[in-house]
């Protein structure tokens, strides 16, 4: 399989280092793109493949999902996750989600999750919800300041969870600079991050959620659940399996605010009635307020993508995007 390979100047027009390698030609330093919109199962392999290898070295990689495009990195290490927050130029008060592959997981990472999360995340993962529940407490993650929340999602999206399935938990955020717009294409994510990204993973422009980030829930504060941000999933649909889910966003909120230049801005984080800070998804389109303990999840700000954490994708207000 061929993949782009990019040495980016951040000072030159990107379309001045375009250049196309073999897979044994490319120079040091360089970052590596993958055409993924086949379906030749040898070339997604590879690409998957590729993806693993360099988030088991630390470094951090571009990939689709069914919300916006995700820049991600190994969960279980400080210095990968710091090197994804770095990338975004954004701080560890917005923490990023975490991704995962199967449901089952969420037993593996979540402690005290209630019956009612159960039931929602059964209904609709792998889908654009993003749960934030307490992190168990035996595991070494250094997502930020997450105030001891994790959030979680797993992505509609086979590509991405077949990189899941070889890497284990991401940490992932929206790919894009923190309050700029979420990229929905590969080439957006390029243009933005450049070679602080080793490995680009192009799943086409993405146009199933029109640019939405997840919605994210959070199920720290009670059982019944309280929305932190409205997304993709709408509240109606997911009130037929919670109908006591609490809404905290204002009845006029999206999940996008605009400029007069219409270019969405990043929402300014919205503290939860009990103090906690809000999480912003990093999956969103651009980073938007979540509540995460303090995760950022699908954008918004990958929200995305959750203090509450998981609110990128970039990828959500604070607590552990996407989004």
């Amino acid at each position: 399989m061929k993949y782009v390979s990019h040495a980016v100047d951040p000072w030159e027009p990107e379309e001045a280092s375009h250049h196309e390698f073999g897979a044994d030609e490319a120079p040091a330093g360089a970052y590596r793109r993958f055409d993924c919109t086949g379906a030749d199962p040898a070339a997604l392999a590879e690409a998957a493949e590729a993806a693993r290898t360099a988030v088991e070295a630390g470094e951090c990689v571009v990939l689709p999902t069914d919300t916006v495009y995700g820049i991600g990195a190994d969960a279980f290490s400080g210095d990968a996750v710091q090197r994804l927050l770095d990338a975004k130029m954004r701080g560890r008060d917005m923490p990023p989600p975490v991704l995962i592959a199967e449901a089952s997981l969420i037993r593996a990472l979540a402690t005290e999750v209630p019956e009612t999360a159960k039931e929602l995340v059964a209904r609709h993962w792998p889908g654009p919800l993003t749960v934030i529940c307490k992190i168990q407490p035996s595991l070494r993650m250094d997502l930020g300041e997450t105030g001891g929340t994790i959030a979680l999602r797993v992505p509609d999206h086979e590509i991405t969870r077949e990189v899941l399935r070889r890497t284990g938990p991401m940490a992932v955020s929206s790919a894009n600079i923190s309050g700029k717009p979420a990229a929905l294409s590969c080439d957006e994510a390029v243009d933005q991050l450049g070679d602080r990204v080793s490995v680009y993973l192009d799943g086409g422009r993405l146009v199933t959620s029109g640019g939405a980030s997840s919605t994210i829930v959070d199920f720290t504060q009670r059982d019944e659940g309280d929305v932190l941000r409205r997304g993709a999933l709408d509240l109606d649909v997911l009130r037929e399996t919670l109908p006591d889910l609490h809404d905290l966003t204002e009845p006029e909120e999206t999940s996008k605010t605009a400029d007069p230049s219409g270019v969405e801005s990043e929402p300014t984080p919205q503290a939860h009635p009990d103090g906690n800070a809000a999480v912003v998804d990093d999956q969103s389109r651009p980073d938007e307020p979540g509540r995460h303990g303090a995760h950022a999840l699908e954008p918004g700000a990958i929200p995305d993508v959750g203090a509450r954490p998981g609110t990128d994708a970039d990828a959500g207000p604070r607590p552990a995007t996407g989004g």
